[in-house]
């Protein structure tokens, strides 16, 4: 099944660097699981990342730590499993290989925030519902 991304879901990559919209565009068709990017999937501004940071649902807190989502290097994204939102770790598992599978076609360095050490388990895992680019 092919897959395709709703417009809600480009918007949301609005401001994103062209690289992770590629890599989205071309991770929608090889994707087995269809999924989408949330209302903070993309580029964020320093008030946004200290209220997600406040509310404990980031790690910088957007000015002295600053997230990889400030400079639109960085994409969210969740699963779509039977109509609703899905971030079970075996769905975000597949949408990221999905990910990483376009990025290695496009020639683009990616990271999954699901491969990322960590210290303390967190609903979402690592960071599963998180890629972003690896600058040279």
């Amino acid at each position: 099944m092919i897959f395709k991304l709703s417009d809600r879901s480009k918007k949301n990559r609005e401001g994103v660097d062209p690289r992770l919209i590629e890599i989205s565009d071309l991770a929608i068709k090889l994707t087995l699981i269809d999924f989408g990017h949330g209302q903070d999937s993309g580029l964020r501004t320093a008030e946004r990342q200290h209220e997600l940071y406040q509310s404990g649902a980031s790690k910088a807190d957007g000015y002295n730590t600053l997230s990889n989502h400030q400079s639109g290097h960085a994409l969210d994204f969740y699963a779509y499993i039977n109509g609703a939102a899905s971030w079970e770790p075996a769905h975000l598992s597949q949408v990221a290989t999905a990910f990483l599978q376009a990025a290695s076609i496009l020639g683009h360095k990616l990271e999954w925030g699901g491969l990322w050490p960590r210290k303390r388990p967190t609903i979402y895992g690592w960071d599963m519902p998180h890629v972003q680019l690896i600058e040279d």
